[in-house]
């Protein structure tokens, strides 16, 4: 939604907005009406992972630029969740890239996450193949690939703040996971503002990474965000570690130790340089992936990831957690 803000201003013809979710397409539709601007504003209903619907629309707009941000991003629910991470994130970029290609785009930019670095969940490896099928198209197509990395976002959807203030009015606790887990944050207007800059100094096959300072301690923006509410942390209001959560990480990274790191021309945008995947390998991995995705077959899923990012990280393959804990009830008897 805040890069519908921010392109609408900027004066294109025309401003296609693709959601699967009916309430936050007519949100947002909703506000962007109230612009008082000369471009031409269309909402559509769709899914990425629905060739047919991709097909019609990409054939009906043409559009020129595609910012591709669609993903399902919750790292512990996403974690006994494989065959709908890849359903989304892997083969649902893959259509959306293939239909930017045909229809000649001239600039396609996806949007990634420091979680694709190193992965150790199942979300930060589906986003690191989404990154390999940029970087991969690039080098095969007249339209140009960009990739933008980045970390948490404060008020996006799923932003640990809103937690904290709900947990905050109901009197208690505030939950964190660990009291050393750190995070990297930066504002979804400045995030979204520097990925247009990228759409501008790309070339095409980068992967470029915003600089998000300092990664801040958890614990420290709980405490914040409970002494601007006008709480005592510890006293009103209670903090409570819950532990790490399945596919979590103490620390996020946002390059991997073999990405030669770059300055750019901008003082906020880094450019890793990542190893390259050969045309053949991923196009015999997306067929896989579907051929996996169509018969429920995990454990192939699970070895077809690890194949394209062998540095994922995982302590335990999901796909034997999830065979293990098929049909046994949870602490809640479910």
């Amino acid at each position: 939604s805040e890069l519908c803000r921010q392109i609408l201003p900027v004066g294109v013809a025309r401003l296609i907005v693709l959601d699967q979710s009916e309430y936050n397409l007519y949100a947002i539709e909703q506000e962007l009406q109230q612009h008082k601007t000369d471009s031409d504003l269309f909402c559509e209903l769709g899914d990425i992972c629905d060739e047919a619907g991709l097909e019609y629309l990409f054939g009906t707009y043409h559009p020129d630029v595609v910012f591709h941000a669609a993903a399902y991003k919750h790292v512990p629910l996403l974690e006994n969740k494989l065959r709908e991470a890849v359903r989304n994130n892997i083969i649902g970029s893959w259509n959306v890239a293939r239909l930017a290609d045909k229809y000649d785009c001239s600039d396609f930019v996806m949007v990634s996450t420091d979680k694709a670095v190193n992965p150790g969940n199942i979300m930060g490896a589906t986003k690191r193949v989404a990154e390999i099928i940029c970087q991969t198209f690039d080098a095969n197509s007249s339209t140009r690939f960009i990739t933008t990395r980045f970390g948490n976002v404060l008020g996006s959807a799923g932003s640990v703040v809103p937690l904290f203030k709900e947990q905050i009015q109901k009197g208690g606790p505030v939950t964190v996971t660990d009291p050393d887990i750190t995070r990297y944050f930066m504002t979804i207007s400045e995030a979204c503002r520097l990925i247009l800059q990228t759409t501008v100094m790309g070339n095409g096959g980068e992967i470029f990474v915003l600089d998000m300072g300092e990664p801040v301690k958890v614990l420290y923006l709980a405490e914040q965000v409970i002494r601007l509410s006008g709480k005592t942390p510890g006293e009103d209001i209670m903090i409570e570690f819950s532990g790490l959560r399945p596919g979590e990480k103490l620390h996020e990274e946002l390059f991997h130790r073999d990405e030669d790191l770059a300055d750019t021309s901008h003082e906020k945008v880094m450019l890793a340089n990542s190893r390259k995947t050969d045309w053949q390998t991923l196009v015999e991995a997306i067929q896989q992936f579907q051929l996996a995705v169509d018969s429920f077959d995990i454990e192939l899923l699970q070895q077809l990831i690890h194949k394209l990012v062998p540095e994922m990280t995982q302590q335990k393959s999901c796909a034997k957690a999830a065979i293990e804990n098929a049909g046994e009830p949870n602490e809640d008897g479910e």
